[in-house]
């Protein structure tokens, strides 16, 4: 008995820093924003007033709230299944490619080096109408110039373009590692079977990558909720709203409207958001993941 409880006094202690820090730059922040959501905190309050769930009333009902959480699951439903599905392709396709491996793989993960703001900036000439390579592309096709930016139908469509470059060449790196770890005993057992490739992925190679999988996607649903640097820089969360993102509108409502009491509640909804869906996500796909 005391020797198990020195053996795991001295795993606390070890786990200590990090407690602390867990504890002073993460759950303490999360206790103050839940508790300044119950206020009124704003320009026409000097001192922060008692309002209980007076926030979460409001926000519920305010329309541009509605559009931008639809903006979000839209562009979660766009850059999450399509980026992990590129992902994995470049994956297999790098891990395959006899010659040019290092240059391939590089070059799959060289737009997950530039900086956001940076990438923003390109994708921003890009998008340019009449002048930028979109519509030169198009034009070749005989189409008329189209405004990506400045259409709300497809603003959001262009963003989701534009992250799903940014982020599948990270993803690719974790699904390479997941390739890498699977056993050629596998493949060779396979290919003395006669079973075509198709088959072979869909069997072996796509189960044994699922705990890379639900890795991968829990980051990739959680950078959908907390991208906005490119807005910045694109479009600010226009045209009327139709790129508006909930981070980017905490960022407005908290430093733009100084309504810290709104911003807090916002904040406690994306928290929770995020907590359900790696929760649905954690929970949903353990029991398919085949971890030996």
């Amino acid at each position: 008995m005391n020797a198990r409880l020195r053996r795991n006094g001295f795993a606390w202690l070890l786990l200590l820093p990090s407690l602390l820090f867990l504890l002073l730059f993460t759950f303490y922040p999360i206790a103050l924003t839940l508790r300044l959501s119950l206020f009124q905190a704003d320009l026409s309050t000097p001192e922060p007033v008692f309002t209980g769930l007076g926030n979460y009333r409001t926000m519920f009902q305010d329309e541009v709230f509605r559009k931008v959480m639809g903006n979000n699951v839209l562009f979660a439903l766009g850059t999450v299944p399509l980026g992990i599905a590129l992902a994995l392709l470049m994956a297999v396709f790098a891990n395959k490619a006899l010659l040019g491996r290092g240059f391939m793989r590089s070059a799959f993960f060289y737009p997950t080096l530039i900086p956001m703001i940076a990438a923003a900036n390109i994708w921003l000439f890009i998008y340019t109408p009449e002048y930028g390579f979109m519509s030169r592309l198009l034009s070749w096709f005989g189409m008329n110039d189209i405004n990506w930016l400045g259409t709300p139908g497809l603003v959001m469509w262009a963003m989701i373009l534009m992250i799903i470059w940014k982020e599948a060449g990270f993803f690719m790196i974790f699904y390479l590692a997941g390739l890498q770890n699977i056993s050629k005993e596998l493949y060779e057992a396979a290919h003395v079977d006669g079973v075509g490739r198709f088959t072979v992925f869909r069997k072996i190679t796509f189960p044994l990558l699922m705990p890379t999988t639900l890795f991968v996607s829990i980051v990739a649903l959680t950078n959908a909720y907390k991208l906005v640097d490119h807005l910045m820089i694109m479009t600010r969360g226009g045209p009327n709203n139709a790129s508006n993102l909930l981070l980017y509108y905490i960022y407005e409502t908290a430093f733009s409207y100084w309504d810290q009491g709104m911003a807090s509640a916002l904040t406690v909804v994306m928290i929770a958001v995020l907590l359900l869906i790696a929760a649905v996500q954690f929970f949903g796909l353990d029991r398919r993941i085949h971890y030996n």
